[in-house]
């Protein structure tokens, strides 16, 4: 069965490692909700987000999940501080996901014209657990 996993591009800037398609990661997983995720990779592909990668709060609370990964996709949009906002707040701008699909998954992104990098779609694979001799990499 595949998953649909969101990395934060701050998790991963913050405590996490590298990893690219083939690779077996140990991470926390926890639930979401879609419509969290709407503004930011439009509605069609947030339903279909199953999880979201977590090393902090929450997480110490789950067990890690063995996964291969199969695909990464950094996900950029435009933020805004609403027109109505009396707060300096910027939110993500609806309908103005950019969606790239890479190689290795790092924290960074290169910079595109009028969006910002948001954080990586992952699909993956459950693994009962690191293959012998494969690279893993995970918290």
């Amino acid at each position: 069965m595949t998953l649909t996993i969101w990395v934060d591009d701050w998790q991963i800037q913050c405590c996490g490692q590298n990893f690219a398609p083939g690779d077996v990661v140990s991470w926390k997983l926890l639930e979401v909700d879609p419509e969290d995720y709407a503004d930011v990779v439009g509605s069609e592909r947030a339903t279909e987000i199953d999880f979201r990668e977590e090393h902090h709060g929450q997480a110490e609370e789950h067990e890690p999940t063995w996964l291969e990964v199969l695909t990464i996709a950094e996900v950029h949009c435009r933020y805004e501080v609403p027109p109505d906002s009396t707060a300096n707040v910027y939110y993500p701008v609806p309908g103005t996901t950019v969606l790239v699909p890479v190689r290795e998954a790092d924290g960074w992104a290169e910079a595109r014209p009028e969006v910002r990098f948001a954080g990586y779609l992952v699909t993956a694979q459950r693994a009962t657990h690191a293959p012998e001799g494969a690279a893993t990499r995970g918290q």
